[in-house]
Parts: C-alpha cells; structure tokens; sequence
C-alpha cells in the first residue's frame, strides 16, 4: 500500500548549509520512525516557503547513501499571510503495510506548530 509520509522543519535562515543539513535530517528521521528504505520510496516532494531560495532541499536527498535515484522534486508553498516563514515541507511517498493511523508525521524545530495533533508522545521531532 503507498502510504504518504508527512515531515516539516523550519531553519533559523535562508543559507545553503543550514537548508540541506536539515533537510537531510528530516527526510533520514521520517524514513527511520517509518522503517522505510530507498526502495519503498515512490517519490519525495519538497516545499519551501518563498523565503528559502539560496538552495534546493531535494540536492540533499540525491546525496543520501542508497537515495540517488528516487525521485525528488522542489516546489516553493503557497504564500499565505502569517504563515510559518523559513520552513521545508516534505511528503515521501512510500511502499508500506502500516496503516494510515500508524504512520509517524515528523514536524522539527518551529515546525512544531503546524500539526500538533500528528505530534506523538515520545516522538522523536524537536532536536
């Protein structure tokens, strides 16, 4: 069953370094809280809000060990007064038998806030 595999993360600037750390550290979260690999993964999409430019997130997918060829596509978020500024988006679809209700959403950082709801006790998703 393709199931998606929802993951936030906001980062303190719009600087290269700092996009593709966290952007790594996000992706390799929700894929490990998931038990998903490479192979399950049908394709990633990446958001950014308008204020992150200096550097595509999905670079730092490709340069993942084993995650070179899923597909991986950045789009920039709708621009939305009040909005969460700073902050990358990613939906992974993947291959997986968890069910709907089992799959952990990964929101980091001030990401936080966009869906305290999905936020699980014990869940690994403020480092």
């Amino acid at each position: 069953m393709m199931r998606g595999i929802r993951g936030a993360i906001t980062v303190s600037a719009d600087h290269p370094d700092e996009i593709l750390g966290e952007t790594r550290k996000l992706v390799l979260e929700m894929a490990e809280q998931n038990g998903v690999d490479p192979e399950q993964v049908a394709s990633v999409i990446i958001s950014t809000t308008a204020d992150i430019s200096s550097a595509f997130p999905a670079k730092a997918v490709r340069t993942i060990e084993g995650w070179t060829y899923v597909p991986v596509m950045c789009t920039h978020e709708m621009s939305v007064p009040g909005s969460m500024p700073l902050c990358i988006r990613v939906m992974m679809h993947a291959n997986t038998t968890a069910a709907q209700k089992d799959i952990v959403h990964i929101y980091m950082n001030d990401a936080v806030k966009l869906r305290p709801d999905l936020v699980k006790d014990g869940q690994v998703n403020n480092r």
